[in-house]
């Protein structure tokens, strides 16, 4: 890591927020402290000049964001879904973030895609429009295929992004050390760990083949989802630097008036894209990690189309069903139920008391009940869970650092489209069929079925397994008793029987 480009880039950060005037209106708009104002403006002023002046035109949040680069619009992206956290005004000038950022010349993109695709532009494409989309990683172009006369999307990677990104990357990583260096209370965040998930979610969204082949799979597992279309891909005009697939029409999420304007039910819009979510991240355990609103569009019969496959999230069979446990055990205050599936799980220190943490969560969870959204205030919520985990030693879950992240996003998008709703109300029914699902007796069958199935394989391998057993035990204690050894090699042949078992249930099921 480079030291004195970290440094100069943390002045530097702090400085253009003082030149831009975005560090007071950020912290008034997160109700900061009178001390942390002053010491922020204290720090900041004295390099103000050192600055970047950003677009005078825009916002100043927005103008320091869009000055400083790729790796604070994303971070602007996700505040644009939190009115009520950061204000109904800041939010409404973040949004701008999403897909209305100043392209980069046609010609580059043109040279761009020529060298993809290996060919000239004109001889693939009848037309290649101006930018329709520009984000912070690539901008979009509509154009039509000439042997068939097809509309598409082509997305570009903007020139040199991923030499910005790593440069932002490295002086996030030189920032955490200095925080864990500076407050040991932090540690059991690992921030380090946070800004490595962080990393490698960046560079996989920067390799567009990797977008192509998420945007297929999500096609293939999403494809039984009333309601909801991805568009289709085109592998031959796909590679790394640049993706392409069909066009689709629609209107953006963001634009309140136009769907107000089309007739579509803004309440049922905001019920399906929280559901479908927690679907797709409860049943398949892949989901769209990306769900602000400059990737969501409404079409003409009110399907939402998901675009912009950069950033998915997986999430495995056991931590599908934990994430379930705790959502239902809120929804059925269950405190208790909650507490003990953070301590199965290793969540939670098992030194810890479990009673003391079901009531400490039963204080995060009781204030949301009874109460609609618009009256809840995420920012104080998630500083009283911070201080609940920090009291009961909790680390942060990197596995779920994408989920949790998530799941703020698609909330503050469903909330933009419906201030008075309840989150809890709306998960419920996605979570009990999860739950009847996956916890239940057919769960519990289908898995015996899978381990029999998994130890049916090593079947032909048990005799000779069984024989280096016994001979490695012989050879290592000669002293052992002729019972004790033949007690160890029954205990592993008692396995082996139920090997072969599961060998013949899943030949007869399987």
């Amino acid at each position: 890591m480079r030291g004195p480009h970290n440094i100069w880039r943390l002045i530097r950060t702090g400085a253009t927020f003082e030149r831009t005037g975005a560090m007071g209106v950020v912290l008034k708009a997160i109700d900061a402290p009178r001390p942390l104002r002053i010491a922020a403006h204290v720090l900041g002023w004295p390099f103000k000049w050192l600055g970047l002046r950003g677009d005078p035109a825009l916002p100043p949040v927005t103008r320091a964001i869009t000055a400083l680069g790729p790796s604070y619009i994303k971070f602007g992206q996700i505040l644009s879904t939190r009115p009520d956290f950061v204000g109904v005004e800041l939010a409404t000038q973040l949004r701008v973030l999403q897909d209305k950022l100043p392209p980069f010349p046609m010609e580059q993109a043109r040279q761009t895609i020529a060298r993809e695709i290996g060919k000239p532009v004109d001889a693939v494409f009848s037309e290649l429009s101006e930018p329709v989309a520009a984000a912070s990683i690539a901008q979009v172009h509509k154009a039509r295929l000439a042997d068939t006369g097809e509309e598409v999307a082509i997305k570009v990677l903007r020139p040199g992004i991923e030499r910005a990104f790593r440069k932002d990357i490295d002086a996030f990583y030189f920032a955490a050390g200095l925080i864990e260096f500076l407050s040991p209370a932090s540690r059991r965040l690992r921030p380090r760990d946070v800004i490595a998930h962080f990393e490698a979610t960046v560079l996989r969204e920067l390799d567009l083949r990797i977008e192509t082949a998420a945007a297929a799979e999500f096609a293939a597992t999403t494809a039984g989802d009333e309601g909801f279309a991805v568009p289709k891909v085109e592998w031959s005009l796909s590679s790394r630097g640049i993706m392409t697939m069909e066009w689709v029409e629609g209107i953006q999420f963001a634009d309140i008036d136009a769907l107000d304007a089309a007739g579509h039910d803004r309440v049922a819009l905001a019920d399906k894209v929280l559901q479908l979510f927690l679907s797709h991240a409860l049943r398949d355990g892949y989901f769209h990690a990306d769900m602000h609103q400059g990737n969501l569009r409404v079409g003409a019969d009110s399907t939402i189309i998901a675009l912009d496959f950069g950033i998915m999230g997986r999430l495995d069979e056991y931590t599908r069903r934990v994430y379930a446990e705790i959502l239902i055990g809120f929804i059925r205050k269950d405190y208790r139920r909650v507490a003990e599936v953070h301590f199965e799980a290793g969540y939670v220190p098992a030194d810890r008391d479990v009673d003391e943490f079901a009531q400490a969560l039963r204080s995060v969870g009781e204030p949301i009940f009874g109460m609609d959204a618009s009256r809840i205030s995420m920012g104080r919520l998630l500083s009283f869970l911070f201080e609940v985990t920090e009291t009961f030693g909790m680390e942060t879950r990197t596995e779920l650092i994408l989920l949790q992240r998530t799941m703020v996003v698609v909330e503050g998008v469903a909330r933009t489209l419906n201030p008075n709703m309840n989150i809890w109300q709306v998960a419920q029914p996605v979570v009990e069929d999860y739950i009847r699902e996956s916890l239940g007796p057919r769960a519990f069958a289908r898995d015996l079925f899978k381990t029999a199935r998994v130890l049916a394989r090593f079947g032909p391998q048990l005799p000779t397994i069984t024989e280096r057993l016994f001979t490695s035990q012989t050879q290592a204690q000669p002293e052992t008793t002729a019972g004790q050894g033949i007690g160890s090699v029954a205990w592993f042949a008692i396995g082996a029987a139920t090997a072969s078992i599961g060998g013949v249930i899943g030949a007869v099921l399987f």
